[in-house]
């Protein structure tokens, strides 16, 4: 049976992603050897990481005075190293969900933080709008896609300090005004690759400001001069990412994924919208996430919520129940999701709506 996967993240790749890696696995480069195996010094391995450094740039239309890393440690580590870079006395912060929390909790360790606005009084079901962004904060950071909540900004925002900007779960799926963002991080393992990548993009002037000491590992600077380099890389992610990276281009960028992405979720908010046993998580449409579709069932048919997600699995659906934090179901619709796993989605709500 042919699954369709709308887990949140390590989440679905592009067949295409996929079945490079196996010829990767098997033989890198027409080395004889595994890029499992080879060493992150060949020139074979070199190459790949300048490659996807160079397609970050081209796919996202990066300017000049930008860096493209590839490091570790997740987006949870950046929570750390941001403040540990960039915050000398002040930060601001958006809190808009769970990762956002925890990206404040940990630059309070290295400075003051003003959270400028949060969501959290209504379970983060909501962007904030309406908020002042301090001017003498060493940066502000926001997180644009929610994806336990299901909320998402879906625009550039203008900052009078440097814009910081967690983009772990869309990424790729829309076109970015870099030029208006000190920085730009998220983990590889949604719209990018398999876990174990993090990419960062960073302004290069912002580095150097900060009074404290920063670790050699801890330091962007170290990594911007060894070129992602300075230690052994996550070989195989960043491999993979190269691979959804050609994929990205042959399919149009991303404007057309943007397309794409569109089309697949306002099909499923509007069934989610029509179906008397649904109802959308976030009530606000211009804050709906496009990537993360959060619905729960409607209070009369709550009871119904283990069958749905048994019916739904008969189907080859996997991946839609809610986070445990929150409950209710979640599709993640990122780039490499087809239009026909929604459409299958949608037609088991159809289905299950008619045995109630």
């Amino acid at each position: 049976m042919k699954k369709h996967n709308f887990y949140a993240g390590p989440s679905i790749l592009p067949q295409y992603t996929i079945d490079k890696t196996i010829e990767g696995i098997q033989d890198f480069a027409g080395t004889g050897l595994s890029v499992l195996e080879v060493s992150h010094r060949s020139k074979e391995f070199v190459d790949v990481m300048n490659e996807a450094q160079a397609l970050f740039k081209e796919l996202l239309d990066i300017p000049e005075g930008y860096s493209v890393l590839f490091l570790q440690g997740g987006a949870s580590m950046q929570f750390a190293m941001i403040p540990f870079n960039l915050l000398n006395k002040k930060a601001a912060y958006l809190d808009t969900g769970a990762w956002s929390s925890k990206a404040i909790k940990e630059a309070k360790a290295f400075g003051e933080v003003d959270v400028v606005a949060s969501s959290k009084d209504q379970g983060y079901n909501y962007i904030p709008k309406n908020y002042s962004i301090p001017e003498d904060a060493d940066y502000f950071h926001i997180t644009t896609n929610n994806t336990i909540a299901g909320t998402e900004i879906k625009e550039d925002l203008d900052s009078p300090v440097p814009l910081v900007a967690d983009m772990s779960s869309d990424i790729f799926s829309r076109p970015v005004d870099v030029s208006k963002y000190a920085m730009i991080y998220g983990g590889a393992q949604k719209n990018l690759g398999p876990a174990g990548a993090t990419f960062v993009i960073i302004k290069d002037d912002i580095l150097g400001k900060v009074d404290r000491h920063i670790p050699t590992m801890l330091n962007y600077q170290t990594h911007i001069d060894k070129g992602s380099m300075f230690n052994t890389p996550p070989v195989l992610a960043v491999f993979s990412a190269l691979q959804t990276l050609k994929w990205l281009k042959e399919n149009g960028g991303v404007e057309a994924a943007q397309k794409r992405n569109i089309e697949k979720a306002n099909l499923l908010y509007e069934e989610i919208e029509r179906n008397k046993l649904f109802t959308p998580a976030v009530k606000n449409k211009e804050d709906r996430s496009l990537m993360n579709i959060t619905f729960v069932m409607n209070d009369e048919y709550k009871d119904k919520e283990k069958e749905f997600l048994d019916f739904a699995a008969e189907r080859g659906i996997v991946g839609i129940k809610g986070h445990r934090s929150v409950g209710g179901f979640r599709a993640s619709t990122y780039n490499a999701l087809p239009k026909e796993s929604v459409e299958v989605l949608v037609k088991a709500m159809q289905d299950f709506e008619k045995t109630v």
